[in-house]
């Protein structure tokens, strides 16, 4: 069996590796791609939030707070969230 010199064994190893590395690069290259445009089109895809009826919603929390199920505190707090919208 002949056996190889230690230069034209380290020189295949480095072809070998950098053949490796470019191949790994471009695949991952190529993923990134693909996700960047699923997200981007999932982001066109979802509809817009629905309009919320301000005066609607408040007379919701008006009568849960009445029938004593919300307390004042979280009356404010659902109206303040509300109008800042």
């Amino acid at each position: 069996m002949r056996r190889r010199g230690l230069g034209r064994t380290m020189a295949r190893t480095a072809v070998i590796a950098g053949t490796a590395t470019a191949v790994s690069g471009h695949v991952a290259r190529r993923q990134d791609a693909r996700y960047r445009q699923q997200a981007a089109d999932q982001a066109v895809q979802q509809p817009p939030p629905a309009p919320v009826d301000v005066a609607e919603e408040l007379q919701k929390f008006a009568a849960l707070r009445d029938q004593g199920i919300l307390t004042e505190e979280e009356f404010a707090a659902q109206k303040a969230r509300l109008l800042s919208l």
